[in-house]
């Protein structure tokens, strides 16, 4: 990890531990729904930002090649900011001692498998009742109209969307994270 030569040996926990705890908590009790009512997840914020600048950098009196400049530096500032935030709780959890706290709550807030184990179980649990209910179910987590999906093929639309959302949601988080701590 990139974190090495961040602490002074002060506090806090093993990243490879705390992010086994943080995969078994996810697991466990879920997504962080109520923590996000209070704090904005760090998605939301990121949109918000960009939102913001798209509005007043993006307008259509200015030319292209303006708007490419505007936008290359708002991707280097949304980038740099979101290092810079990463850097600082990533330092924190290795230098005070109870710093692993943050670090704990927003490996949990990246992770998205419980969330992805429930929304198929629902799918599977309307299936049993009957394909139209397996379809609306399986509506909330496809891109795609199940409105012609068989009872294997709502199921089939289930894993496939499962596949594609546990990459991004728990893959993809745990290998960032074990090849550059923490976002």
């Amino acid at each position: 990890m990139l974190t090495f030569g961040m602490t002074d040996g002060g506090g806090g926990f093993d990243p490879l531990v705390l992010l086994l705890l943080a995969l078994v908590v996810e697991a466990y009790v879920g997504e962080a729904k109520t923590f996000f009512k209070a704090v904005p997840h760090p998605v939301r914020v990121i949109g918000t930002l960009i939102g913001f600048f798209d509005r007043k950098l993006n307008r259509e009196s200015r030319s292209p090649a303006d708007r490419a400049v505007r936008g290359a530096l708002v991707v280097v500032f949304v980038a740099g900011l979101a290092f810079a935030v990463g850097w600082a709780v990533a330092w924190l959890s290795l230098n005070h001692p109870w710093g692993w706290i943050i670090e704990f709550l927003g490996l949990i807030a990246l992770l998205a498998g419980r969330g992805l184990y429930d929304y198929v179980r629902a799918v599977a649990t309307a299936l049993k009742r009957g394909v139209e209910p397996g379809r609306d179910a399986v509506r909330q987590i496809v891109g795609r109209d199940p409105a012609n999906l068989d009872g294997p093929g709502v199921a089939r639309a289930a894993l496939e969307s499962l596949a594609e959302n546990f990459s991004d949601g728990v893959v993809a988080p745990v290998f960032w994270y074990v090849l550059f701590g923490f976002p």
